[in-house]
């Protein structure tokens, strides 16, 4: 398995073949943005290894006592964090739960604590809306999410298959 600096210089070094990639087939540079920076943040701090104390896992700094549970339920490098689609998804809803628990536990601080009313009806109507009006963003978001997390998973199966060839060459 490559070490947390070569999946580094792995992402950075397709960040730029990546980016030139989407801004010649979408032609647009606000998905191009998107994209990259999805891909970078997968790289970097979104990516499979999240279910180890690995480099991803430390960049989460305070706030990485989130992943606790899910390095606890997750064997690593298995199918659930490392699978195609599903580990990149997984994460996305795990991240989701944690943020809805954080918008839920400010709105109630912002109506009890500081009088503030916060309509939630209106809130996730708002954000249906923003979802629609934004889907072609959201859909480059997700895909660089998956092309980073993928990045990562085909590197180490890479090194793998490598180590495994050479214990079978050595005599």
């Amino acid at each position: 398995m490559p070490s947390g600096r070569t999946h580094d210089q792995i992402t950075l070094g397709m960040l730029p073949g990546v980016a030139i990639v989407t801004l010649v087939l979408s032609r647009s540079a606000s998905l191009t943005l998107c994209l990259s920076g999805a891909f970078l943040f997968s790289g970097l701090m979104f990516g499979p290894d999240l279910d180890i104390y690995s480099v991803q896992y430390k960049r989460w700094g305070w706030l990485r006592v989130i992943w606790l549970p899910y390095r606890k339920a997750l064997h690593h490098r298995s199918w659930l964090s490392h699978g195609p689609v599903v580990g990149t998804i997984l994460r996305l809803v795990y991240l989701g739960v944690w943020l809805g628990l954080g918008a839920t536990l400010a709105g109630l601080l912002l109506t009890q604590i500081g009088g503030i009313p916060v309509d939630s009806r209106q809130l996730l109507q708002q954000a249906e809306q923003y979802s629609q009006q934004y889907l072609p963003e959201g859909l480059a978001i997700l895909l660089g999410l998956e092309i980073g997390a993928m990045s990562h998973s085909f590197s180490d199966g890479l090194s793998s298959l490598y180590k495994r060839t050479l214990k079978r060459l050595k005599p």
